[in-house]
Parts: C-alpha cells; sequence; structure tokens
C-alpha cells in the first residue's frame, strides 16, 4: 500500500475533492447536473445566486475535477465529469437516518465551519 508522504498526499487529494463539495449551493448544482448537462444561467436560477458567485463555485467544482464545461457561443454548459460523485448522496443520507435514530440532528454534534 502507500506510505508516509504518498499515504498522506492522497488523504490530502481526498480532503480537496470533499471541500470542493462542501457547500449547500455546489451540491445543488451537482444534484441537478446529475439530471444532465446544464447552462450556467440554469444553474445559476437553480441557487439564486449572481453569475459571479455560480462561477466561483463551478470552477472549485471544475479544478476538482467533478465537473466538465463547453462553450456554445456565449454560453457555457456544464455536465458531470466523473457521475460516481452521486455515491457521496447515499452515505451522507445514511449518516443523516444514523443521526436521526440517535436524536442528532440538526442540535446534534455537527459542527458546520465556513
Amino acid at each position: 500500500m502507500f506510505r508516509g508522504r504518498e499515504r498522506k498526499q492522497i488523504f490530502e487529494e481526498r480532503a480537496g475533492i470533499m471541500r470542493a463539495l462542501a457547500h449547500p449551493s455546489r451540491l445543488m448544482m451537482v444534484d441537478e447536473l446529475s439530471r444532465g448537462e446544464r447552462c450556467v444561467c440554469e444553474l445559476r436560477d437553480l441557487v439564486g445566486a449572481d453569475m459571479s458567485t455560480v462561477s466561483k463555485h463551478l470552477s472549485l467544482l471544475k479544478e476538482a475535477g467533478i465537473v466538465d464545461c463547453r462553450k456554445e457561443g456565449v454560453q457555457v454548459f456544464y455536465r458531470l465529469r466523473v457521475p460516481c460523485v452521486l455515491n457521496v448522496f447515499g452515505c451522507v443520507e445514511a449518516v443523516r437516518d444514523e443521526q436521526a435514530r440517535h436524536g442528532m440532528g440538526r442540535s446534534g454534534p455537527i459542527v458546520q465551519r465556513s
């Protein structure tokens, strides 16, 4: 298996991918892209943010290798590059279900930091 520096680098890369997903707007966009390619304007309307903010979110997702884009005239269309990222949602839902079973919900021990 991996040792020392290699192992640490793998975990740092994994954390970078998780950070790219760790925002409600980005999660909403990934979920929407699971249904197919979308124009930036559609994603902007979905999350209700200005174009600059949406572009920054999409840039983070693209840098992480989660989405890809193509231009058609002046419009930019995004799609999921690795649809298996949706498997993360299933795992998150399993954790939420477990929290609910143990009475942990929103006021539980999960700490959100910006």
